[in-house]
């Protein structure tokens, strides 16, 4: 299924991007072997674990059976715990309970839920008739004979399903072509696997109405399979500047703030999930254990990090000191350094999943944030806009009640949204974007879209929030 998906891509570098497409160091046939030899999952499955007590529940009955094999929770609330097992572990749980544990499958066929997350190929027919209508100037720039095809390009076609690591930075490379007064696009380091982190800077230059470089900033991808919030954050961006010039209120917004997206945070972690493992969490950083690679990135910021007592191999390994993961460093000096002079008003966080607005602090529950009944009017404004775009009831909590600091101490620290709350941004939120089905991180393609929406919605109501306009 996959070689009509790779020769439009291929096809994509070739006519529309002769300029900034670089070859790639794999052949066609090598990039085919490595997404047909994703990790397989047949031996698992993701259960939805349900107690009054999940602390309990894990610490005293889950985890000193399956301590010694490998698993992954994938969510944790006061309700239950979405656990992935080897099915014979749950067995020894079921029987450790003598039958009375209250659960459910919650994802039966893992293979299957990834295989509705890759691309299709019947989307190739349709790239081919929008790459008929571009041409090339003498200079290698993209023409496009109408806006249409633009809007074509940029959006309809590019977020119908979730796009590889090479794909998006060549469509933040176009993204900057078609919009070079408002986009630019930065590199702020390489990573261990010799990826460039990329941050998308998106200004209108409007020196009057935003004097004090008052910004907001969106990340996504911290954590590598949680597609959806890169697909997410690149959604939000291209609309933001679609619709400067047509909406009122975006013109207002982007005349009156910067905005600074983050749309892959973690790229080696996740072009690790589309060549090997889908659900792989963290960077791919090298740790004292050779085979077990990898820092949890949203563990590593230097607010109120604590070493954990995870080792290496776990999914949220936070390293050895406060910034080991290079990501969270890259970014800290860009902050301190290169945006020194920017106010930064707001930051949201996308991540996935359970459709909950977390807001600070992640570390503690006793630590109070700063001016709480505005940050609880800001949070609870965001899932308004958000269930009047799509109906979509998204819960505010703390961060702190998310993080499982009560099971593992110092697991909730040293996060993006505290590290951010505390240094450098007025407001902030985390936003964990849907699943409210069986999905879990596997959300399909066809949700890009209406959650797209919606977070855009949500950050319309965030520039509103911080400007408060009268228009």
């Amino acid at each position: 299924m996959w070689t009509l998906q790779l020769k439009s891509i291929i096809l994509s570098c070739l006519v529309v991007l002769p300029s900034i497409c670089h070859a790639n160091d794999n052949s066609q046939a090598d990039i085919i072997d490595k997404i047909s030899s994703q990790k397989d999952y047949s031996d698992e499955q993701v259960y939805r674990i349900y107690s009054d007590n999940t602390t309990e529940l894990l610490r005293d009955i889950i985890l000193p059976i399956v301590k010694e094999s490998q698993y992954d929770i994938w969510l944790r609330n006061s309700k239950y715990v979405d656990i992935q097992l080897h099915k014979e572990d749950m067995v020894k749980i079921v029987d450790f309970q003598q039958g009375i544990l209250d659960y459910e499958v919650f994802v039966e066929d893992i293979n299957e839920k990834i295989e509705q997350t890759m691309p299709s190929e019947n989307e190739n027919e349709n790239n081919n008739d929008i790459l008929g209508n571009l041409r090339l100037n003498d200079n290698d720039q993209i023409g496009f004979s109408t806006d249409d095809h633009i809007s074509e390009i940029l959006g309809d076609i590019f977020f119908n399903e979730y796009r590889n690591l090479n794909t998006i930075e060549i469509w933040l490379k176009l993204l900057q072509e078609t919009f070079p007064d408002f986009v630019k696009l930065e590199e702020i380091g390489t990573t261990p696997q010799g990826h460039s982190l990329n941050v998308v800077h998106i200004s209108a230059h409007n020196y009057i109405d935003n004097p004090d470089k008052k910004t907001i900033i969106i990340t996504g991808g911290l954590h590598a399979r949680e597609w959806i919030s890169i697909s997410t954050a690149c959604y939000t961006m291209y609309e933001l500047l679609l619709n400067y010039g047509k909406d009122k209120k975006a013109t207002k917004y982007l005349d009156s703030l910067d905005f600074i997206f983050v749309p892959v945070f973690n790229p080696d972690g996740y072009d690790y999930s589309w060549t090997t493992d889908r659900l792989w969490r963290k960077n791919r950083q090298a740790t004292s254990i050779e085979s077990c690679p990898g820092l949890d990135i949203d563990r590593s910021f230097g607010f109120q990090w604590a070493k954990s007592h995870e080792f290496p191999c776990s999914e949220s390994y936070n390293g050895e000191v406060p910034f080991e993961a290079q990501e969270a460093q890259y970014w800290d000096i860009y902050l301190r350094e290169i945006k020194k002079d920017y106010k930064i008003f707001g930051y949201l966080d996308l991540h996935s999943y359970s459709e909950e607005i977390l807001y600070p602090y992640g570390y503690s529950c006793d630590a109070l944030p700063r001016d709480i009944e505005n940050l609880l009017e800001l949070a609870f404004g965001l899932a308004k806009a958000i269930r009047l775009t799509t109906k979509k009831n998204y819960d505010v909590i703390a961060a702190c009640k998310d993080s499982g600091s009560d099971l593992t101490p110092g697991i909730g620290g040293g996060t993006a949204l505290d590290y951010m709350y505390h240094n450098r941004a007025r407001w902030a939120l985390q936003l964990k974007l849907r699943d409210s089905g069986n999905h879990g991180f596997l959300l399909p393609s066809k949700y890009i879209k209406p959650v797209g929406r919606e977070t855009y919605a949500s950050l319309m109501y965030f520039c509103g929030f911080i400007l408060n306009p009268e228009i």
